[in-house]
């Protein structure tokens, strides 16, 4: 599954014309995590590491590329389904859905999972789920910063097409400076953070698309993106 989704997250990722991915699933669950059958001692510690490397690896990827990840939830994400959820880049999901880190329960700590939900969640909630592996209610989840929006399940794939065509609207390449510069200035101090940002602020004013959204608003028309990558002035 772990190198499906890699698969599928990766199958257009160098094309103009993607500009949002969305992941969902079908049933009650939205994801459960890790087969526990794989982490037996009969697999090996070499296969455990493959498997937990896997997942590591998809996780950094979704942070990692050029497009926004909206996760669309409708149940149960629970250990690395959970991990999954807060690795996105927005959540939306129904009033059914809860969040859990249970492995404690199974005698598995959920250690990689918190590395995602403890960069989600205020330290204290992100230790209780942790440490109890009670699950949180989608309300919780939306007060504690797991997700985006709790929507009735009813407009749940309304609610997160409207966010992903807003998405749609924005130049490409603007969306794509834009996500990598908040992943890497959130990573570091106050005074690196802003000067990561203040530079890259000067690169985006040096795209045409930059130029474009400026000129169009001053001239009070729609822009014209190109979504392509483009300068309007050297650097």
């Amino acid at each position: 599954m772990l190198e499906s989704l890699r698969s599928n997250i990766l199958a257009d990722i160098d094309s103009d014309d993607l500009r949002v991915i969305v992941i969902s699933a079908k049933g009650p669950v939205f994801s459960s995590g890790h087969d526990l059958k794989e982490l037996t001692s009969a697999q090996g510690r070499d296969y455990h590491f493959k498997v937990f490397q896997a997942c590591s690896e998809v996780m950094t990827l979704i942070q990692d590329i050029p497009v926004p990840v909206i996760a669309m939830v409708n149940g149960v994400a629970t250990a690395a389904g959970c991990q999954l959820v807060a690795s996105c880049d927005i959540a939306v999901v129904t009033e059914k859905s809860t969040f859990a880190t249970p492995g404690v329960n199974v005698g598995l700590f959920c250690s990689t999972p918190a590395v995602a939900i403890g960069r989600a969640v205020p330290k204290k909630v992100a230790m209780e789920m942790l440490f109890t592996g009670s699950p949180i209610s989608a309300q919780d989840a939306l007060l504690h910063g797991l997700v985006s929006k709790v929507v009735p399940e009813e407009r749940l794939e309304h609610e997160t097409l409207a966010i992903a065509r807003r998405v749609c609207q924005a130049s490409r390449p603007v969306v794509a400076l834009g996500k990598a510069t908040f992943h890497r200035q959130m990573a570091q101090g106050w005074d690196a953070a802003y000067a990561t940002a203040s530079r890259v602020m000067v690169d985006n004013l040096a795209l045409r698309d930059g130029q474009e959204g400026i000129r169009a608003f001053i001239d009070k028309r729609k822009p014209v993106w190109t979504n392509k990558a483009e300068k309007a002035h050297d650097e």
